[in-house]
Parts: structure tokens; C-alpha cells; sequence
């Protein structure tokens, strides 16, 4: 969310590279990507997972499984994930184009959306007339945000394309977690500013998830307000305006939580912010993982060299893949932002996570967890040399120090 050009940034910089497979694949390799090619279609599992607690609950009457999104997304999928290994399944140049004009993979995106607000009608029923406990309900909320969060995911691919109908199925698609100005952002200013101090959604080293959190959903919102009055400036167009799309997609989410409310009562609203919140911070905590610690050198001019697959973290989990539409060969994407989600590729030069993102996400929850795991191959990345990371300035002095580095010779 394709992609915005990189202001400010060198064109000198070096191409990135992937592992690309052979030109003329094995029959083995053929099947597999045939396999792959119908697995997208199990993506429609996550918003459909919303669908399982009622059913669940009825045939066995524990009400524990109201909660049962937890347990899919961050029980059930990292399990799957580390039986399954890696994809390692990377599109070959001959196969890249007919890839991006095959129309079955955009379907695999569109169905989506039906099947997240089918899942948030059933939802909201069930709040209002399933005679369920306040606990039962913000289970359900939960179950429910997290499908959300995998509509945002959803909404970011569409959001990255030129075409205006996919453009505009992502502002819907964004209306359940009224998080809208993140079509703004994202596109505009996470691509042109990532892995540098001055984007709100790149985690620096040192930084924990929870002093991350309100950086990014404040800053977030900051810079795509300030973007979009920008553009509408240069279009002569008031700020205050439906062709503001920050104020368009707000209104969206606005129309969609009253018609709700109207045709199940005020008594869902409660829970209705609440699937809104935990969708967008399930967003927020996967773009911790994303980009932690890292940092774009720049080059004698004083600016960032150019996004390379350096700059993300990257992970090949199959079906994490499957589930998040590639999202974890995040460093491709960043690299390259106009390809579709089917033809981004595992890059070799890009820093390696231990997991997929389910179990990354655990791990951001548990700090000295996350900073024992994850600060070591930061280091890694940049040859032992801390002050080529992205430090949290509050923390600058004590991690200079601890590495033996006094502040005028990191300067």
C-alpha cells in the first residue's frame, strides 16, 4: 500500500536480490506451484474463523471457545507454520507476468471482504440477541478483531494497486477498524520514510512493543492527516472535504457502526470499538516486527539511500504466507511495491525472522523475550556495529554504553 515513489531517496543504491528458482523448473517444482496456486483460496479461512465460536460452542458447550480466534491465530497457525517449514516457492521471471494478469489471485482478495462482513453481521446478532455473558461478548469481539486485522492486511494489498475499484475495496475493507487513514499512510508515508527515525511505524532498537504502540497509532494518524492536506492544497481543494479520503473513510466507518446500531441496537456499539481496537493493534504490533531495529544508511549527500530488501524483515512460513497474502516477504514488497502479493519473492539479502509473524507477535508481547531473540540478530545484521541501527533516542546513551561505545564516537 503500487507503490509510492521513494522522496528523498538515492537512486544510486544497489538492486535488491532474491533467490529465484531455475528457469526451467522440475515437473515436482511445476506441481508444487500448481498446489500453491489453489492454497490462496485457504486465505478465506482467517475471516471465516469468526464463524467457528458459535458453532463450536454449541457442540460442546464450553464457552471458552468464544475466544477460539486466540487460539487459531496464535495457537493453532504457529503449529501449522512449524510443521509445515518453509515455502520456499519463489515465481520465476517467466512466470511473474502471467502471474500478475491472472485475475483468479485478485479474487482470492476480493472474496474477502464478503466474508469479513458476513462474519461481523453473525458477530453483531450474537451480541445483541445470543443471550450471551459480557465475558462471552468480548471474547467474540476479540475473535472478531482479529479477523479484522487480517483485513487490514487484506485492505493493503488492494490499497497498493492503480486501480481505482481495488483502491476503493480497500478503503471498505478498512471501515471495520476505522482505521482509514491508513490507506493514506501507509502508501505515502511508511513507504517513503521506512527503517529511518522519521516514520512512525519503523520500531527502533531498544524500543518495546507497548512504547512503540501509541508512537505509531498517533503518528500514524498525524502524518496521514498532514499528507492528505498536503495533496488537497496542491489540488486549490479545501482540507475539511469528502474528497479528503481520511474524511471519506471515516465517514464509511461512521455510516457502517450506525446502520449496525440501528438494526441491532446501541448495545453492540461497545463491542463494536472493541474489534475496531484490537483489529488496527494487531496491525500495529506486525509492523513492530516488520521493521524493527533497522535502519537505511545514507549516502554522501546526507539522504536515505533507496528501500532495499535489507530494510524488512523477512520470513517464508507457508502458511503464514497463505493466511497474510505473502505480507512476511515484506522485504520484496518494500523493495518492489507495485507487485501483487503472488509474485513477491523470499530474498536472500534480506534479515531473517526465527518464525512466522503469529509467533513473533507473542514474542513482541514478552519485551526481554523479544530484545533476547530479536536485538542479537539485529546486531547480526549490521556486523556487530550498534550504531548502524535504529536506536530509541531515550535509550541511545545506556545501549551505546553497554556495547563499550561513548556518545562522541557514535556521533
Amino acid at each position: 500500500m503500487g507503490g509510492v515513489g521513494q522522496v528523498g531517496a538515492s537512486v544510486d543504491a544497489p538492486t535488491s536480490s532474491v533467490s529465484v528458482e531455475h528457469e526451467v523448473p522440475s515437473a515436482s517444482l511445476r506441481r508444487r506451484r500448481g498446489v500453491k496456486r489453489y492454497l490462496w483460496m485457504l486465505g478465506l479461512l482467517a475471516p471465516a474463523s469468526a464463524l467457528l465460536p458459535s458453532q463450536l460452542v454449541m457442540w460442546t458447550g464450553m464457552p471458552i471457545f468464544w475466544w477460539s480466534g486466540v487460539m487459531i491465530f496464535f495457537v493453532v497457525i504457529p503449529i501449522i507454520d512449524a510443521l509445515a517449514g518453509e515455502d520456499g516457492h519463489n515465481p520465476s521471471d517467466d512466470d511473474i507476468e502471467s502471474m500478475e494478469q491472472d485475475r483468479y489471485y485478485r479474487w482470492c482478495t476480493y472474496l474477502f471482504l464478503p466474508v469479513q462482513f458476513v462474519t461481523l453481521l453473525v458477530a453483531c446478532w450474537m451480541w445483541a440477541f445470543g443471550g450471551l455473558t459480557v465475558v462471552d461478548k468480548v471474547g467474540l469481539a476479540v475473535t472478531v478483531g482479529l479477523v479484522a486485522g487480517t483485513g487490514i492486511n487484506a485492505a493493503h494489498e488492494l490499497g497498493h494497486r492503480i486501480e481505482q475499484h481495488e483502491r476503493w475495496l480497500a478503503k471498505v475493507a478498512l471501515t471495520q477498524t476505522f482505521y482509514g487513514h491508513f490507506f493514506v499512510e501507509h502508501n505515502r508515508g511508511h513507504h517513503v520514510r521506512v527503517a529511518t527515525p522519521e516514520d512512525p511505524a519503523t520500531a527502533r532498537f531498544g524500543e518495546d512493543v507497548y512504547t512503540f504502540l501509541p508512537r505509531s497509532v498517533i503518528g500514524g494518524l498525524r502524518s496521514g492527516w498532514s499528507l492528505e492536506k498536503q495533496r488537497l492544497a496542491r489540488l486549490g481543494l479545501r482540507t475539511w472535504s469528502i474528497r479528503n479520503n481520511l474524511v471519506h473513510s471515516w465517514l464509511m466507518s461512521l455510516a457502517l457502526f450506525a446502520v449496525l446500531a440501528v438494526v441491532f441496537g446501541p448495545g453492540i456499539l461497545p463491542y463494536l470499538a472493541l474489534q475496531a481496537v484490537v483489529g488496527f493493534l494487531l496491525l500495529e504490533v506486525i509492523n513492530y516486527v516488520e521493521h524493527y531495529g533497522l535502519l537505511r544508511e545514507k549516502n554522501a549527500r546526507g539522504r536515505y539511500v533507496r528501500t532495499s530488501a535489507r530494510h524488512s524483515w523477512n520470513s517464508d512460513r507457508l502458511c503464514t504466507n497463505i493466511f497474510l497474502y505473502h505480507l512476511q516477504r515484506h522485504s520484496d514488497h518494500h523493495a518492489n511495491p507495485a507487485k501483487r502479493y503472488q509474485t513477491l519473492r523470499a530474498c536472500d539479502e534480506a534479515p531473517q525472522l526465527p518464525a512466522g509473524y503469529a509467533t513473533m507477535v507473542l514474542l513482541a508481547l514478552v519485551p526481554p523475550l523479544w530484545r533476547r531473540v530479536m536485538d542479537p540478530r539485529v546486531l547480526a545484521h549490521y556486523d556487530g556495529d550498534v550504531t548502524r541501527t535504529n536506536i530509541l533516542p531515550r535509550r541511545r546513551e545506556k545501549i551505546l554504553a553497554q556495547h563499550d561505545i561513548g556518545t562522541n564516537r557514535a556521533a
